[in-house]
């Protein structure tokens, strides 16, 4: 079990390193700055809403952009193994492709991990400037997003292991768009035609319910929530990330039987 331990390790620091020479995470990373720039921008035009409006962006951008990143580099880092046919190297190797796969989300995740750690940073340091205290309401709402991306780099991972570039990406950012839309997909089949309610019944049921993750602004429990007042308690943190980790368990564990018996003559 140690020497597997150790294998994934390697093989996380290896995509990590990989990962951070893709010059396009270095425009994300400007993103980071334009976001935060903007909502000081934006809170200046607003009358005594700048701290409001540097929350609201700060934790909108936060879940993009990270769950955009997670999307990206677990549709291709997978692939660029098979395409540049140095997967062969490593599956002749005394290496088990479960133990790939784990290493190859291990390293992905710690990127989008990365990004949402500078957000924040950004976002207290923005917070901090304009005077506006820096509540525990923030801390839950910037954690909640890190289980979505931590999530939605698992979906991708999962349709990598048996796809293309393309059609991962597209199934990928379907699935997260669906994932977000979950309430708002129930309600709007409540009237619908019985095939089609049962068919977004079964389509919810086989999507991660996203939504869990990025509830300022919505309802929980019939009680309205906001990051501003009156947020989700640290127990709902708790359940969410519990929610989070078995979705990330079962789409890893069935990405990693998919990539066993894929064929790479």
């Amino acid at each position: 079990m140690t020497d597997a331990l150790g294998r994934i390790w390697a093989i996380a620091l290896n995509t990590f390193r990989e990962a951070a020479r893709i010059r396009v995470l270095y425009g994300l990373v400007v993103l980071v700055v334009g976001a935060n720039l903007m909502a000081v921008v934006l809170g200046e035009m607003s009358v005594r809403e700048e701290a409001r409006v540097a929350q609201d962006i700060g934790v909108a951008a936060t879940s993009l952009f990270g769950s955009l990143t997670a999307i990206f580099l677990g549709v291709f880092l997978l692939y660029t193994e098979i395409q540049r046919r140095t997967i062969h190297a490593i599956v002749s190797k005394p290496i088990e492709r479960w133990e790939f796969v784990v290493g190859k989300y291990l390293g992905m995740a710690m990127v989008p991990t990365a990004l949402v750690g500078m957000f924040a940073l950004a976002m207290v340091v923005t917070l901090t400037w304009r005077g506006a205290p820096v509540t525990p309401a923030i801390a839950k709402a910037l954690m909640l997003a890190w289980f979505e991306v931590l999530t939605v780099a698992a979906i991708a991972i999962f349709f990598s292991s048996f796809s293309s570039p393309f059609l991962s990406g597209i199934f990928a950012l379907a699935m997260w768009v669906i994932g977000r839309l979950t309430p708002d997909i129930e309600a709007a089949t409540q009237t619908a035609a019985p095939a089609i309610k049962w068919t977004a019944k079964i389509a919810l049921e086989i999507v991660p319910d996203l939504h869990l993750f990025a509830v300022s602004g919505g309802q929980v429990d019939g009680a309205q929530v906001t990051v501003h007042d009156g947020f989700v308690s640290w127990s709902y943190v708790g359940l969410a990330s519990a929610h989070a980790a078995g979705w990330i368990a079962a789409l890893l564990a069935i990405a990693c039987v998919l990539f066993r018996r894929r064929d790479f003559v």
